[in-house]
C-alpha cells in the first residue's frame, strides 16, 4: 500500500463501528490475495509469502472477532478455517492454491457484512479522535481533508 492508501484506511478504522471493522479487514483480505497473486505471477515467491501471512492475519482476526453465541458462528468459523487452510496450503507449496475459490468465499461474506455495516448504528470503537471532515476547498476541483477536533485539548485515543 501506498501512503495516501494507509492513510485513507486509518482515517477509516479510526471512524469505524464494529461492522465496518470487519468489512475493512476484508478487504484487507482481498487486497493481500491480489497481491500474492501478482507476486506469484512476476515470480517473486518471497513477496507472495510475505503477502500471504498478511491475508492470514486477517482470516485470524475474522475468526478470534466470531461471537459463538450465534448459530452463525460456527458456519463462519468453518469457512475460515477452509480459507485459512488454502493460505497454508499456498505457502507450503509457493504457489497459488484455490485463490478464485477463496475470493468467491469472502467476496460473498464481505458482501454480507457490507450490508450488515449498512444496518449497523452503533458507534465507532475508538472514541475521542480527529473528526474526519472532507470537502472542496476554493482550489480547483481538488478535495483536502480538514482534520477539525472541537475538543482539542482533550484529544487522544480511548478504544
Amino acid at each position: 500500500m501506498d501512503k495516501e492508501q494507509i492513510r485513507e484506511y486509518t482515517a477509516r478504522i479510526s471512524q469505524s463501528n464494529k461492522s465496518g471493522l470487519v468489512t475493512i479487514i476484508y478487504e484487507l483480505f482481498a487486497y493481500s490475495i491480489d497481491m500474492a497473486e501478482q507476486a506469484f505471477n512476476s515470480n517473486d515467491k518471497d513477496k507472495a509469502v510475505k503477502y500471504l501471512r498478511k491475508a492470514q492475519d486477517c482470516v485470524c482476526e475474522l475468526k478470534r472477532s466470531l461471537d459463538f453465541h450465534y448459530d452463525i458462528s460456527y458456519n463462519l468459523a468453518s469457512l475460515y478455517k477452509y480459507v485459512h487452510g488454502h493460505i497454508i496450503t499456498s505457502i507450503t507449496r509457493q504457489t497459488p492454491v484455490n485463490f478464485d475459490e477463496i475470493r468467491k468465499v469472502m467476496g460473498a461474506l464481505h458482501e454480507s457484512f457490507i450490508e450488515v455495516a449498512k444496518q449497523d448504528n452503533s458507534s465507532a470503537v475508538m472514541q475521542n479522535t480527529q473528526q474526519v471532515y472532507a470537502g472542496l476547498t476554493y482550489g480547483r476541483g481538488t478535495l483536502n481533508e480538514v482534520f477539525m477536533n472541537p475538543n482539542e485539548y482533550a484529544r487522544g485515543f480511548k478504544a
